[in-house]
């Protein structure tokens, strides 16, 4: 099976672009504010290719050897990519002559819940001081890197007391600019984020499974646009959710 990626441009009801074909079971996408879209080529391929917006020709960056279930690049022109099957992350700088991989988090292979180990990370989130920040799904935390450090800290879920939030399967992440974590927590359907309070839920908070417009189903990513609006991928559905959270509403739409 092959697929296609679909963009809408703001205020479009219909895709603007459609590129096919994309790879074979992508996993994870990537968009920089210059157009360069990032897309794991998955399963038959194992590459990373960059397309670029009005364009349906790509460029392979690199072949991954295991796919990316979360993709980032940074303002620094490196590359993120978190391999669940391998239980690690990786990064490859673009912006310097060694363009090599590099495992900055967890152990090839090696799944566990200590500090340097990972068991499926799924999403990845790098911030402006460059900490990275991984939904490590299977065991149920946010985990933190600060550069260069082989330890992560746990920043949600876990078993850390301190932390007043349960995580069930989570797999994506995101800060905002004013440092609080939103996080997709997969297993129990919703999304949470974090302020000076602490964790809540603030979207579909009943712990189940549903396909109103205030509830979804097993949803594995999300997005905010820069005018702060919550884009989810409701997988469950085959539908992406649009959360205006100022006013708590939603909309929806199929392909």
């Amino acid at each position: 099976m092959t697929d296609y990626l679909y963009i809408w441009l703001n205020g479009s009801t219909q895709p603007d672009q459609i590129i096919y074909p994309v790879s074979d079971g992508p996993n994870s996408i990537f968009v920089r504010p210059n157009g360069s879209i990032y897309v794991d080529a998955a399963y038959s391929q194992y590459q990373i290719r960059e397309y670029k917006y009005n364009s349906t020709n790509y460029t392979i960056l690199m072949d991954s050897c295991s796919t990316c279930y979360g993709l980032f690049m940074d303002s620094n022109d490196v590359l993120y990519c978190s391999q669940y099957l391998k239980h690690v992350v990786l990064t490859k700088s673009f912006g310097k002559r060694m363009n090599v991989w590099k495992y900055i988090a967890g152990v090839v292979d090696s799944a566990g819940s200590a500090a340097n180990q990972l068991y499926y990370p799924y999403g990845i989130f790098v911030d402006t001081n460059f900490n990275l920040y991984i939904a490590d799904s299977t065991n149920n935390r946010i985990q933190k890197y600060a550069p260069g450090d082989i330890n992560g800290t746990t920043v949600a879920g876990g078993s850390v007391a301190s932390l007043t939030v349960t995580l069930t399967t989570p797999t994506a992440v995101i800060l905002d600019a004013d440092g609080y974590l939103f996080i997709v927590d997969k297993g129990k359907h919703r999304i949470i984020g974090s302020d000076a309070n602490g964790f809540r839920c603030i979207v579909a908070c009943s712990g189940s499974a549903g396909s109103t417009t205030t509830t979804l189903s097993s949803p594995p990513a999300m997005a905010f646009d820069t005018d702060g609006n919550l884009y989810v991928v409701d997988w469950g559905n085959d539908r992406i959710q649009k959360f205006m959270l100022i006013t708590n509403t939603s909309t929806c739409g199929k392909t």
